[in-house]
């Protein structure tokens, strides 16, 4: 039913993954699992750190750890599981956590380039898909600077990026009515390559390849809601607002 809209025309339905943090809430996660701490790894191995944002029940991993990959690469994986239920493509969250402080020292420590990993686990997702669907999409999310590290070989293996904050943002685990649900601007959030003005840039390098830019920023106010469709539109980017908990239906859809 996801699949086709009201008015019978079809849609595109992607499959949300996590692939740079493990969540304690998801079936793959065992029992004899530990979480780590603010100053100790977890167990299994891959668990190294928590999320740097305040998500809780969040943890990055070291997502280049066969175990970790064969969660979701094995035959019976859930790549390939996403594919059969009939899911169009994959939506990636985190895959930032090539630029997590405490992942780079990880990778660092085991001679691993945390860049050439993360482009090498989203070829393999996308590969996996495509074993049940020829046409198996990938769309990242954030990330935008991963394209500098292989711009030939990033704009082939995803479909589509898209990017949160851009304009405005909400806090982790704010809830839907909170104040900080959205609208808030400025601060570390948007320092240095992570201005606004240097995100619109850096995504403008994906329009260059033709992939679709999607941009997602969280408002409360319907004023900065009009103001970031206007403004991602004009850039070239397709945008959606909504808060940031994603618990509702935004009141603010795309028109």
């Amino acid at each position: 039913k996801l699949k086709n809209k009201p008015n019978g025309d079809k849609r595109i339905l992607l499959a949300y993954i996590d692939i740079g943090q493990a969540e304690e809430w998801r079936t793959y996660w065992g029992n004899d699992w530990i979480a780590p701490t603010e100053t100790t790894q977890g167990y299994p191995d891959f668990l190294v750190s928590i999320d740097p944002d305040g998500w809780e029940g969040n943890y990055p991993v070291a997502y280049w750890d066969s175990t970790w990959q064969n969660i979701w690469l094995a035959d019976d994986g859930l790549i390939k599981k996403i594919a059969d239920f009939g899911f169009d493509g994959v939506y990636l969250d985190w895959v930032e956590a090539y630029d997590d402080d405490n992942i780079r020292n990880f990778a660092a420590a085991q001679g691993k380039n945390p860049e050439n990993e993360m482009l090498m686990f989203i070829e393999k997702i996308g590969d996996k898909g495509k074993t049940v669907n020829q046409d198996f999409l990938v769309v990242a999310q954030n990330a935008p600077y991963l394209i500098d590290a292989n711009p030939n070989y990033y704009s082939t293996i995803i479909d589509a990026l898209a990017t949160e904050d851009t304009w405005f943002y909400g806090e982790g685990d704010a809830d839907w009515e909170s104040p900080d649900a959205g609208d808030l601007e400025g601060g570390e959030r948007h320092e240095g390559d992570y201005s606004t003005s240097n995100r619109v840039a850096q995504n403008k390098k994906y329009l260059n390849y033709g992939i679709p830019v999607f941009t997602v920023d969280y408002c409360i106010s319907s004023d900065n809601a009009d103001f970031v469709y206007n403004e991602s539109r004009k850039n070239g980017f397709i945008p959606l607002v909504t808060r940031v908990s994603l618990s509702e239906i935004t009141e603010t859809p795309p028109f």
